[in-house]
């Protein structure tokens, strides 16, 4: 594959994820919409689409970095640039963009399987009773109580999210490939 053919399609990965990112944006006006977010799309996007696999890890924690500090602004009017579970929510991304890795034939059944796993990632890991302080007692009981409060809305719109947010990542991304050679790679070109 020529670098121009790995520059063009690397350059519009990118440009899709930053797109994806700035609509992160947007909810955070309305708390109904809270964790409606194309954060977990965009960690299977990237995992499945890069063929560097260093960069399917490095452009989504970048933009979930950078759209953090807007975000905790937006609801803190401080800038924050890091917090106590900021690494626990970046093991949870980096996870989604390893299940992302493993889409190896992009339809909706593939793409739905990842996204109710990444979604599980989420909620088994970032509801943890231990990440919110006093919130629920730190015993077997009260993580149920965590995961239970958080089907609704959290979890939820999570689900929702990535079911539209990578309809429109993949599905956009595969009818672009049909219309532009570039964006393919090199075993695709050669089927």
């Amino acid at each position: 594959m020529s670098l121009h053919k790995i520059n063009t399609r690397n350059s519009v990965l990118i440009l899709i994820i930053l797109a994806a990112t700035a609509m992160r944006l947007v909810n955070t006006q309305v708390p109904l919409l809270s964790n409606f977010t194309p954060v977990g799309a965009i960690a299977l996007f990237a995992g499945a689409y890069f063929n560097d696999k260093w960069k399917a890890y490095l452009i989504p924690m970048l933009s979930l970095f950078v759209s953090d500090i807007f975000v905790n602004y937006i609801y803190t009017y401080k800038l924050i640039v890091f917090t106590g579970s900021s690494l626990w929510v970046y093991g949870c991304f980096m996870l989604m963009v390893l299940v992302g890795t493993f889409i190896k034939k992009v339809n909706i059944v593939s793409v739905a399987a990842a996204s109710v796993v990444s979604v599980m990632i989420h909620w088994l890991i970032m509801d943890l009773p231990f990440l919110y302080g006093t919130f629920y007692p730190h015993t077997l009981a009260g993580y149920g109580q965590s995961l239970t409060a958080a089907i609704y809305p959290f979890e939820t719109n999570m689900l929702i999210a990535d079911a539209l947010y990578g309809a429109i990542l993949f599905g956009g991304f595969e009818l672009a490939k049909r219309k532009y050679t570039s964006l393919q790679t090199q075993r695709q070109l050669a089927l």
